[in-house]
């Protein structure tokens, strides 16, 4: 199973500060037995992350998910730039990322992400701290690799297995 970590930060993209949430997802995707590809950090702007997440799912990445712009800030685009990509929503995902949020911070319900299919890659939004992705994470990982296997199903047959899945 490839995965992709896209970090949504436009301070940590104009070389400012040092992102913890990647290698935090990095090493949680590798202990359920994705292959991670190299973290991408790219700046909160609806376009460029529009284009990277299509590149990704053409590219027939099986999970992307994505740390930070999930806020009310004027500049949080990330669940606006998914929902374009994004062909059919998962809603599952994000309410159990809010239940479970709850649980240790009320500030969760500020939370906007969204997550979805496109092609057979899904994509998750995450929060923007290794705190945050290390209290939901316990609700994730037990659903991502039947979330593999039924993204690489057509007609009860497994397709695509050489790209990846």
């Amino acid at each position: 199973m490839r995965a992709a970590i896209l970090i949504i930060s436009t301070t940590l993209a104009s070389g400012h500060g040092e992102d913890r949430s990647g290698p935090r997802l990095t090493e949680l995707l590798r202990s359920v037995g994705c292959e991670t590809l190299p973290i991408e950090v790219i700046a909160d702007d609806r376009e460029a992350i529009e284009e990277r997440l299509r590149e990704l799912v053409a590219d027939d990445v099986r999970f992307v998910f994505t740390s930070g712009g999930t806020g009310l800030t004027p500049d949080d685009v990330t669940p606006e730039a998914t929902r374009a990509v994004i062909e059919r929503e998962a809603p599952g995902f994000q309410t159990a990322m809010l239940i479970e949020g709850l649980r240790h911070q009320p500030l969760a319900l500020l939370t906007r992400g969204v997550s979805g299919v496109a092609g057979r890659t899904l994509i998750v939004n995450l929060p923007g701290t290794p705190k945050a992705i290390d209290q939901l994470w316990g609700v994730l990982a037990p659903a991502l690799p039947h979330a593999a296997s039924t993204l690489t199903r057509e007609g009860g047959r497994v397709v695509g297995e050489a790209h990846g899945a």
